[in-house]
């Protein structure tokens, strides 16, 4: 990694934050929400999203481990209400769920 994709990769987790749903169901009704797999790298796929990465990002969208969130996954996270983690890559908001702890008893 650069000096400089590893300074955006420190920028860019830096503006990650846990979100609720409901925080943001209006970029979901903009289509401006991708959902990011939850056993990938939320800020390595933000990077490659700001760095404007075509082929890395035309390659995670055809494997699935981003995509756009589709109607019937809003409604799981709507009914859920899970744990999620979001960044914003403007004009996108980049979104994770975030994996449950696992219990201690």
């Amino acid at each position: 990694m650069s000096d400089d994709s590893s300074t955006l990769y420190a920028k860019l987790l830096g503006e990650t934050a846990s979100i609720t749903w409901q925080e943001l169901q209006p970029f979901f009704a903009r289509g401006a929400l991708l959902r990011v797999a939850a056993e990938f790298d939320l800020i390595e796929a933000a990077q490659a999203v700001a760095l404007d990465d075509r082929e890395t990002v035309a390659r995670w969208l055809s494997n699935g481990h981003i995509g756009k969130l589709e109607a019937d996954e809003a409604q799981d996270w709507l009914e859920r209400d899970p744990s999620l983690w979001a960044v914003v890559v403007a004009p996108w908001v980049l979104v994770q769920e975030r994996a449950a702890k696992p219990s201690l008893h």
